[in-house]
């Protein structure tokens, strides 16, 4: 009798730091504000990681604006095209599929056309299961933009 009533507290407990998990971290899904000059377009969207592999050798972090990459950013790069278009360096971006708001912090080789590189860290396995992908998404090219 008594392994079940230890087995029911430990349930309330798990069941308590859960809900309250979930209420805390469910507010942190920022979203942008919706606006009639907003831009929807599907795009190919890939995944990358600040390792040299991936990226400029020297420094993996360093984005071509300038910015540091550190694991956890929402970031993306996006094709040259995209940037012409209005989907320029700090902009703010929703990506079909994925929460919250991603930022433009990098850009990619010329080569590309209608693709976005989305930063995840240092997590190559994330970036490989991610894999190539068509998604949808949604920006302002009007935007103000906080630097």
């Amino acid at each position: 009798m008594k392994y079940l009533q230890k087995i029911n507290i430990n349930l309330s407990l798990f069941l308590t730091i859960s809900i309250s998990m979930l209420l805390l971290f469910s507010g942190c899904t920022e979203k942008r504000q919706a606006s009639e000059s907003d831009v929807t377009m599907e795009v190919t969207a890939t995944a990358y990681n600040s390792v040299e592999s991936q990226t400029k050798k020297g420094d993996p972090t360093l984005a071509a604006w300038g910015d540091r990459l550190k694991p956890g950013m929402k970031a993306i790069a996006v094709s040259r095209d995209l940037i012409k278009m209005g989907l320029d360096h700090n902009k703010k971006v929703e990506i079909e599929g994925l929460e919250g708001v991603y930022v433009v912090k990098d850009k990619m080789n010329k080569r590309w056309e209608k693709k976005i590189d989305i930063y995840m860290g240092l997590d190559e396995e994330a970036a490989i299961n991610w894999g190539k992908k068509k998604v949808t998404i949604t920006f302002n090219p009007e935007e103000e933009v906080e630097n």
